[in-house]
């Protein structure tokens, strides 16, 4: 079975400073431990607790100790509402880490606006979005849909496309503008396929079958997949099980990482792709690490690392900069702290928040190999984060800027502020 296992802390080498006990800064941990999506976000819960208790081990924050308070909103997304309200208004925390599928993130949403608390969102997205009260630290669709889009067109010659998702805001919403932008690229609309499935999918036999036969007329065929959690076990076996190689019928997925292919026979999978802005193959000083650290922290050599975890590290670091900074932990004072922090990423250089509360990131193209890790074979320098797509019309007008103007939803043609408030 394809799952994450629940880490142990394990106990440190190193000396624990000395802390008062009540004088704390809490800081929420809102990631399914489980339900369907618990297969990627247990990770990034082990992840939050090793950075957390790193910080501790360098003296904290402000001279006082991090102190995490971990929930579990078990996959199901009203519940992620109810637990970030109980973490801002019983345990009080400063800041909250969480959130993988964007259904869950906009449940969130109105509760941080209306009690003005601050989260870290660290997984990609479909954009479309600007809260002053996230900061998204994956990536946006300029990010990661489009340059993997790119490559399919320009690197490997796809001629039809296959738009597999699963069915929730995220891929409908990506798969809108990956549409728009093939349209704008030639591509026929008889020619783009795409499908939903609910999450946690088994059966996926005929839509398989079906994709294979796309095919049929002689142009390439490629997928782009925006499936997530365990539904992919299914679909990696019954790609595996219909013999569709890569070189025939390429996959690229958004949110298949090493963490998703850890448990699985990827034998059959070498050659299918994925696009992220990091991978555990990446051979940096920093990444090699940061890997060092994880496998100590976990106690398990073959815990893999991925691109959320690199956002979590990037996202917590940038934090415990801008709270130093400000010399508080309010999350306005802090908020504008954190535009303009620069911190260095774990693929060989620097992420920088901008004022729209999206970062800078590379973009890497990683190919899947027997071991389950990816051959990176393309990257890019770091591609400034779009909070509101280009390619489509009533988006390409609209501006995020939280430092100047203000505003996540700024109309650059009626120079007005469209909302501050999200109910997009």
């Amino acid at each position: 079975m394809l799952a994450s296992t629940v880490a142990t802390i394990a106990t440190p080498l190193f000396t624990r400073p000395v802390f008062a006990s009540e004088d704390t800064i809490k800081i929420g941990i809102l990631h399914s431990l489980s339900g369907t999506m618990a297969i990627s976000e247990t990770t990034l819960k082990d992840t939050m607790l090793m950075l957390i208790e790193a910080q501790n081990a360098k003296g904290g924050v402000l001279g006082k100790k991090l102190e995490a308070v971990v929930v579990d909103p078990a996959s199901d997304w009203p519940l992620f509402a109810e637990k970030a309200r109980e973490l801002l208004t019983v345990d009080k925390v400063s800041v909250m880490f969480g959130c993988w599928t964007s259904v869950s993130r906009k449940s969130v949403l109105p509760v941080i606006e209306e009690l003005n608390g601050l989260l870290f969102y660290p997984v990609q997205y479909e954009g479309e979005e600007s809260s002053k009260n996230v900061i998204y630290t994956g990536a946006a669709p300029n990010q990661q849909a489009i340059p993997a889009t790119d490559y399919f067109l320009n690197e490997l010659g796809i001629e039809k496309f296959a738009l597999l998702g699963t069915d929730y805001v995220y891929p409908r919403t990506t798969n809108k503008i990956l549409e728009a932008y093939l349209l704008s690229k030639g591509i026929a609309k008889e020619d783009i396929f795409i499908n939903y499935t609910p999450f946690g999918q088994s059966d996926w036999a005929k839509i398989v079958s079906d994709v294979v036969a796309l095919g049929a007329d002689g142009k390439k065929v490629g997928v782009l997949s925006t499936i997530n959690g365990d539904a992919n076990i299914g679909f990696y076996k019954e790609l595996a099980a219909a013999g569709v190689k890569a070189d025939v019928l390429p996959v690229c997925a958004f949110s298949v990482g090493e963490e998703e292919l850890s448990g699985l026979d990827t034998s059959n999978l070498v050659g299918h792709l994925a696009a992220w802005n990091y991978f555990e193959s990446a051979d940096t000083p920093a990444n090699k690490a940061f890997i060092d650290e994880w496998h100590a922290f976990i106690g398990n050599d073959k815990r893999v690392t991925n691109d959320p975890m690199e956002a979590h590290y990037i996202g917590f670091n940038m934090w415990v900069n801008a709270v130093t900074q400000a010399g508080t932990v309010d999350v306005d004072p802090v908020l504008d702290a954190l535009i303009g922090q620069k911190f260095p990423n774990l693929t060989g250089s620097t992420a920088e928040l901008l004022p729209n509360h999206h970062l800078t990131k590379p973009v890497l193209i990683g190919e899947i190999r027997a071991d389950g890790q990816f051959d990176i074979i393309s990257q890019t320098d770091p591609v400034p984060g779009d909070a509101w797509t280009d390619y489509l019309p009533e988006s390409a007008v609209l501006e995020s800027d939280w430092k100047t103007l203000k505003c996540g939803m700024y109309n650059t043609e009626t120079k007005t502020c469209v909302q501050i408030k999200s109910n997009y």
